[in-house]
């Protein structure tokens, strides 16, 4: 396209857009069960989330790799993106919330058990920011191709692992015991690790390569209690104490889910300083 002729508008088939993007399989995939219009919404905002969950999944992964390679700077910069990405997802509550009760009690029955418990993307976004709970692997043991991507996710280094493993190479004087722990086992919170955020922050100006991983790290840990935050209020909103379809208590399990802190250290750290 130039100021001249104006965009491309003869290809011959089918545009290079839509097959560079997949567009056409992209949009045959909503499926909605019921004759209620709403229901599109929650169908396509459920798979915007999935897509974005697979995006902040790799992002993560890519910063875990970079901190690995001892590049915090390159590593600061991949994260935020990857806050960036849960903003999008934060505001997926927003398409939500507009659902009426009356709307989603419409096409509730047609999820059957079908909850956003059992999505597999996000329990792996869970497992690579630190949040390992092997119980919660088991509903993704088929297929197989999942499982093992569930498993890997659970058994690998979470991304807050290898920043404490930078650290230590920094000169943090992090236990040996929380170096070689078993990446597969849940974080417990430790002092020493709290006391090597907080040297973070004490002992550099703020523009300093550490302070700023430490703050892009907290941007994301925030960004993902903003979500779980707004998705309990659009639970309430929408079918207020009502168990899930999935099992759990409903709003009651979702916040208890609130309560978790990802990074927990680094939260800690405020309180030090």
């Amino acid at each position: 396209m130039n100021a001249d002729t104006g965009p491309l508008l003869d290809f011959g088939g089918r545009t290079p857009y839509l097959d560079y993007q997949s567009i056409d399989t992209l949009l045959s995939l909503q499926h909605p069960r019921s004759t209620e219009p709403a229901e599109l919404s929650f169908y396509v905002v459920g798979q915007v989330k999935e897509l974005l969950f697979k995006l902040l999944y790799e992002e993560s992964c890519r910063a875990r790799a970079l901190l690995d390679q001892d590049e915090p700077g390159r590593a600061t910069r991949v994260l935020h993106r990857v806050r960036k990405v849960v903003d999008l997802l934060v505001s997926c509550w927003d398409v939500l919330s507009t659902l009426t009760p009356q709307e989603f009690n419409a096409f509730r029955e047609h999820l059957g058990q079908a909850s956003g418990v059992q999505s597999y993307m996000y329990r792996m976004v869970e497992y690579v920011l630190g949040n390992k709970n092997p119980a919660l692997a088991r509903p993704h043991d088929q297929p197989a191709e999942v499982a093992e991507a569930v498993r890997s996710a659970l058994r690998s280094p979470s991304l807050y692992d290898a920043a404490v493993a930078l650290l230590a190479r920094r000169g943090a004087p992090v236990p040996t015991d929380i170096l070689t722990r078993d990446p597969a086992v849940p974080h417990a919170p430790s002092p020493a690790v709290e006391q090597a955020w907080r040297a973070v922050y004490a002992d550099a100006p703020p523009e300093a390569e550490l302070p700023r991983l430490g703050e892009a790290l907290m941007d994301l840990a925030e960004g993902m209690s903003r979500w779980r935050a707004l998705h309990l209020l659009t639970v309430e909103r929408i079918i207020g104490t009502k168990p899930g379809t999935g099992g759990t208590c409903g709003a009651s399990w979702l916040r208890r889910v609130n309560e978790h802190r990802f990074f927990p250290e680094l939260w800690a750290a405020r309180t030090l300083l």
